[in-house]
């Protein structure tokens, strides 16, 4: 009986486990702002890096999304910007947070299309 309970708790253990889903990641830099947000079109999302402008020798990195679905709940997608090979502000999406108090109107999060 202890064996069977045990093979119960293994086999709904492993359907109750989500699998663990890897996130791109991408040099923005070493490629165009087409294919930056047809990457991040096609996984929904993904963490590009790209140099700091102001200190030297760091690089910064941040996850970039399609919609606001992708981010945390308490979190929306705002429009971004970030370097790649043809030009200095390519358009994205990256998460942040989401405080309804400081909304003017508080009438939820903003929708920003990608």
């Amino acid at each position: 009986m202890r064996l069977s309970h045990l093979a119960i708790m293994t086999i709904a253990t492993m359907a109750l486990a989500e699998p663990a889903l890897a996130i791109s990641r991408y040099n923005s830099t070493a490629l165009t702002c087409d294919q930056v947000r047809q990457r991040v079109i096609n996984e929904r999302a993904v963490i590009l890096r790209y140099p700091s402008t102001r200190v030297k020798g760091m690089t910064l990195y941040d996850r970039y999304v399609t919609r606001s679905a992708m981010c945390d709940p308490h979190e929306y997608a705002e429009r971004a910007y970030v370097p790649t090979r043809d030009t200095n502000r390519c358009p994205v999406l990256n998460c942040k947070d989401y405080d309804p108090e400081t909304r003017r109107f508080g009438f939820g999060k903003p929708v920003i299309r990608f």
